[in-house]
C-alpha cells in the first residue's frame, strides 16, 4: 500500500531509484541477499559490519544520507515525506546500513537537540557518514525497565571532566563502535531522574572493556561494557550537566518510533503460506485461522506505517503514538515466528543452521524473538506509557520517585532511609 505520489514526490522517487539502479542491485528475497544478515561468527558479523559501515558512506557521498537533516550536518536538506520515499525505494535493493541506522536515528536527534555547536559540527557528519560508529550506553544489570535507576558513576576530577566507572548491559554492537552516548549518574543526593548526566565516551579509552553475549542463535549481537577509572573530558557532556535525563527521554522517544516503524510491513505471511502448503496443511482450519490472524497483523503494521507517513508527508506531528507500534509489532512478530516454527513441524524444526529448511530462517527467527519484546524497552514499560501518554490514566504509585538516590540505595540495602 502505498500514498498517492504528487508530481514532485513522483519526481524524486524517480531520481532515488535511478540512483539505487546504479550503485545496489535488486533484491533476491533469499539467502544469497548479503542484506537480510550476518551469519553467526564472529567474523562473518564484522564483515557485515563493514559492508554496511561502506554502504552508508556510499549514500552519505551520493548525498542520500541524512536526507532531511540540515546541509550543515551533512544532510540533503529535505524533507521527512523524501526520506520516507526513499526509504520505500531502498526496501527493493540489496543494501542495508544494518545497525548503523538505528544508531543514526537515535544519536543524531539526541546531539542535534542537546549537543554544543562544537559537538553538532564535528560529530554529525561523521555519524552520518559512518567514519564513526555509535552505540547507546543506557541500560544496567539493575537499570533496564527502570532506567533512572542506573548506577555507573561520573565522578568530578578537580581540573576538570569525569572519571567513570560501572556496567552497561545489551549494548548493542560495541565491539565495532568508536564512540557511545553514555548516561551516568554525577549527583546522589537528588531524586534519581535529576542526577543524571549524558556523556560521549570514546570506546577505545584505556579502561573501556566490551565483553560480547552470545545469543542463543550464536550471535554476537549484545555485549556488556565495563568502565574502569575512564577518563571523560568535560566538553563531553551533551545537554546539561545533571540534565542527562531529557537526553534520555528524546533518544528513546525516536527509538520506540524507529521501531515500529521501520519493521512495519514485514513480509512473512507469504513465507508461511508456502510453509503451509509444502507441509500439505493448506486446508487446515487451524493453520488458516493463525494465517489469517498473521495476515491482519500485517495489514495493520501497513497502516500504522502508512497514517505515521501521511502525517510527515503533510508536515504534522504523527498522532500515532510509537509504544503502539512498538509493542503491537513485537508481539504480532513473536505470534508469526512460533507459527513458522509449527509449521516446520518435527524434526524439522529442531534443526538449525544453514542446511536447515530454509536456511534455519524460521528458528533462528523463533530463538530471536524475545529481543524483539525486549529491546528498545520491554513491551510492560510501554504498555505503561501508553496508559498515561494516550489514555491519561494515572501513575502508578511510585515509593522513590521523589527520594534522592543515596537514601534510596541505603533503603534497598536494607537500612531506614
Amino acid at each position: 500500500m502505498r500514498i498517492h505520489d504528487t508530481p514532485e514526490e513522483a519526481a524524486f522517487r524517480a531520481e532515488a531509484r535511478a540512483w539505487l539502479e546504479a550503485h545496489a542491485r535488486r533484491r533476491t528475497g533469499t539467502a544469497a541477499d548479503w542484506s537480510r544478515g550476518p551469519g553467526h561468527t564472529p567474523d562473518a558479523e564484522r564483515a557485515y559490519h563493514e559492508r554496511c559501515r561502506a554502504w552508508q558512506a556510499t549514500l552519505f557521498d551520493g548525498g542520500w544520507a541524512g536526507i532531511a537533516w540540515p546541509r550543515a550536518y551533512g544532510g540533503r536538506g529535505g524533507s521527512a515525506a523524501e526520506e520516507i520515499l526513499f526509504a520505500e525505494e531502498l526496501a527493493a535493493f540489496d543494501a542495508t546500513s544494518g545497525f548503523l541506522s538505528s544508531t543514526i536515528a537515535l544519536v543524531g536527534p539526541a546531539l542535534m537537540h542537546f549537543g554544543s555547536d562544537a559537538q553538532r559540527r564535528h560529530h554529525l557528519p561523521r555519524l552520518l557518514r559512518g567514519d564513526d560508529v555509535w552505540c547507546q550506553l543506557f541500560s544496567e544489570p539493575d537499570a533496564g525497565s527502570d532506567l533512572a535507576a542506573l548506577r555507573t558513576r561520573a565522578r568530578r576530577e578537580p581540573g576538570g571532566g569525569f572519571v567513570v566507572r560501572g556496567q552497561k548491559l545489551w549494548t548493542t554492537s560495541a565491539q565495532y563502535c568508536d564512540l557511545g552516548l553514555l548516561l551516568a549518574r554525577t549527583r546522589t543526593d537528588v531524586p534519581k531522574h535529576a542526577g543524571i548526566t549524558c556523556l560521549i565516551v570514546d570506546m577505545r579509552a584505556p579502561g573501556v572493556d566490551v565483553r560480547p553475549l552470545v545469543t542463543s542463535t550464536g550471535g554476537h549481537h549484545f555485549n556488556e561494557v565495563f568502565f574502569d577509572d575512564v577518563h571523560v573530558p568535560a566538553d563531553a557532556v551533551v545537554g546539561d550537566l545533571d540534565g542527562g535525563w531529557a537526553v534520555a527521554r528524546t533518544t528513546l522517544a525516536h527509538e520506540s518510533v524507529m521501531i515500529g516503524s521501520s519493521t512495519a510491513g514485514a513480509r512473512g505471511v507469504a513465507e508461511l503460506a508456502a510453509l503451509a502448503r509444502a507441509a500439505g496443511l493448506g486446508d487446515d482450519p487451524r493453520v488458516r485461522d493463525a494465517l489469517a490472524r498473521s495476515w491482519i497483523d500485517e495489514r495493520i503494521l501497513d497502516l500504522f506505517r502508512l497514517r505515521m507517513h501521511a502525517a510527515l508527508r503533510a508536515g504534522r506531528t504523527p498522532d500515532l503514538d510509537g509504544s503502539v507500534m512498538k509493542v503491537f509489532w513485537a508481539e504480532s512478530r513473536a505470534a508469526r515466528d512460533s507459527l513458522g516454527l509449527d509449521l516446520l513441524g518435527s524434526p524439522a524444526g529442531l534443526c538449525d543452521g544453514p542446511d536447515a529448511p530454509g536456511n534455519g530462517r524460521w528458528q533462528g527467527a523463533f530463538l530471536d524473538f524475545p529481543m524483539g519484546t525486549i529491546g528498545g524497552g520491554t513491551c510492560e514499560v510501554h504498555r505503561n506509557g501508553i496508559a498515561e501518554r494516550v489514555l491519561g490514566l494515572p501513575r502508578d504509585p511510585r515509593a522513590d520517585r521523589d527520594v534522592p538516590f543515596d537514601t534510596l540505595g541505603e533503603t534497598r540495602r536494607g537500612a531506614q532511609p
